[in-house]
């Protein structure tokens, strides 16, 4: 396992988070640093790992009641309260050297400090994305839907994991 330590993320991140995140298509959407900082702004959790000095991944995840028009956290917060994770994306050349799941501890520490019953999130079907559906399953994500999105383009599974 890669040693990573885990940071708030801070204004000088941007432009490599938008890199890492860019870099992650089809898996995440294009982003500029406008619609990323706008992200980061919204109430949740938005973290950054960092590797030998250098920002390897970034998750971003968001509580109930964001004005967020996606219609995935949309589907979540229709459910109920969840920490809804909008986005992680890991460095190509770290990715299962155990960074995400580092991400994902923080985000279910966050979401048991809180009270939520469960974090949300959701995964490419179309584009398929079959190494993050391993991971989730592996974190004890189930699927709880599956929808379209950004008109017709993507198919993703949404998933849902009980916070212990």
């Amino acid at each position: 396992m890669a040693s990573v330590r885990l940071r708030p993320v801070r204004p000088v991140d941007l432009s490599r988070i938008v890199d890492l995140n860019n870099a992650a298509y089809p898996a995440v959407p294009n982003a500029d640093v406008a619609e990323l900082g706008r992200l980061i702004a919204f109430p949740g959790l938005s973290l950054v790992a960092e590797h030998e000095g250098s920002v390897v991944g970034f998750l971003l995840a968001m509580d109930p009641g964001a004005d967020y028009e996606s219609e995935n956290y949309r589907f979540f917060s229709e459910r109920g309260p969840s920490l809804y994770i909008d986005r992680i994306v890991i460095d190509r050349g770290l990715r299962g050297a155990g960074v995400g799941r580092a991400l994902y501890e923080a985000v279910f520490d966050k979401a048991r400090a809180d009270g939520r019953p469960e974090v949300t999130c959701e995964v490419n079907l179309q584009p398929p994305n079959p190494e993050s559906l391993a991971f989730h399953s592996r974190l004890g994500f189930e699927r709880v839907g599956e929808q379209d999105t950004k008109g017709g383009q993507y198919t993703v599974a949404l998933l849902a994991a009980p916070v212990r």
